[in-house]
């Protein structure tokens, strides 16, 4: 049996968005730009997709831009915000532990002059909000932070962050990297705050190659792609029109039932933590309860390095992160769990379990199984070596 518990690096694809998919490329396969026929069945496409996720999030069709992923609806949002709008200041504000398709943006931005602030965070992951009011200045644009962090499930108090920004200066853009929050949580821009918020189709049980950046109709924005002018101008490239139509479906069937996905999916994730609590050794990082994501639990375990540890739960069929999928192949150690003040020892002894549409109850019971059976046995062989 194949137990997949990697669904924050991404998802299997719905059977469902498959076949509209494949219609996409099959069927209606022409080019959304082309006046004739088969230009105006791809076109249908955008526009029914658009339709899907402006519904999701209670939005105006026309405030969806599509793109490649969630890497570049945050580099859209970051580059393009700041460009448009330095003349009215140069400082921007981002938390110590977001993704690095934000913390590259803002690196590359500091090479141009831009003042980036990076704010601490507590032992769960959560921002100092005493020191969001102290950053906030009169040069400020732009604030910048992740709704879900991707490595341990902590959700950030957005609606806060937004009610104390918008007193500080109702002007400056407040964006949301919600990457690993949209189809998890009850997200609605407008009503929260919400300036710009990045989605990405594989986390969502969509396809890969495809996402979308919600840009408020108010909001000062350049484009960071020039071209033939698609998408108003705002993202120009022929569009992915297969994986638009993807998108669309998977947005509209994670909303569907979202309360019930939802609790299904806390119910999993306790489970998962009252099992791996009674093990010895173990430290939980991240929020406990409803207080973290409902698909994300990071694990320390004293004695055993993860990529041992990984390797050797795939070898039983089963199927892990050790650590932020987007980084997990090279050698750096998590700025994340750094961050949070995870000792030392325990930086390179951390796995990432998370659950999707398909996991199961005895998903969870098979790799907890596997977890008592391995710790004792792994830990045994590290000592004698």
């Amino acid at each position: 049996m194949e137990i997949y518990l990697d669904n924050s690096a991404t998802t299997r694809v719905f059977p469902e968005v498959q076949e509209q998919m494949r219609q996409a490329m099959d069927a209606q396969y022409g080019n959304p730009s082309s006046l004739h026929h088969k230009g105006v069945e791809a076109e249908t496409y955008i526009k029914t997709a658009k339709t899907q996720i402006a519904k999701c999030l209670k939005v105006q069709e026309k405030e969806i831009i599509f793109t490649s992923g969630g890497t570049e609806s945050n580099n859209m949002a970051i580059i393009g915000t700041a460009m448009a709008n330095r003349r009215a200041g140069m400082h921007i504000i981002t938390s110590s532990i977001e993704h690095p398709s934000v913390i590259q943006p803002m690196k590359y931005l500091e090479e141009l002059g831009f003042r980036v602030t990076y704010l601490p965070v507590g032992r769960d992951g959560t921002i100092s909000m005493q020191a969001l009011e102290e950053a906030l200045d009169d040069e400020t644009i732009l604030v910048s932070l992740m709704y879900v962090n991707n490595e341990i499930g902590t959700i950030e108090p957005i609606e806060q962050v937004a009610e104390r920004i918008k007193k500080k200066n109702p002007s400056i853009v407040f964006h949301v990297d919600a990457i690993q929050a949209f189809g998890k949580l009850t997200i609605h821009p407008k009503r929260q705050g919400i300036d710009l918020l990045s989605v990405s189709g594989h986390k969502i049980h969509g396809p890969k190659g495809i996402g979308f950046l919600y840009i408020n109709e108010k909001v000062k924005i350049r484009p960071i792609i020039l071209g033939g002018g698609q998408q108003k101008g705002m993202r120009s490239g022929t569009e992915n029109v297969p994986g638009i139509a993807g998108i669309g479906l998977a947005a509209q069937m994670a909303y569907q039932n979202l309360s019930e996905a939802q609790n299904r999916m806390y119910e999993l994730r306790q489970m998962f933590m009252d099992g791996v609590s009674a093990m010895d050794g173990v430290t939980i990082n991240g929020c406990l309860g409803k207080k973290g994501a409902p698909h994300i639990v990071s694990v320390s375990f004293e004695g055993v390095r993860s990529e041992v540890l990984l390797h050797a739960l795939e070898d039983q069929g089963i199927y892990v992160s050790a650590g932020s999928a987007c980084s997990s192949n090279k050698p750096a150690i998590s700025a994340t769990l750094k961050s949070i003040g995870v000792k030392k020892e325990l930086l390179d002894s951390t796995i990432r379990f998370s659950f999707g549409a398909y996991t199961t109850e005895q998903h969870i019971e098979t790799a907890l199984q596997a977890l008592n059976t391995l710790l004792p046995m792994l830990r045994r062989y590290r000592r004698k070596k």
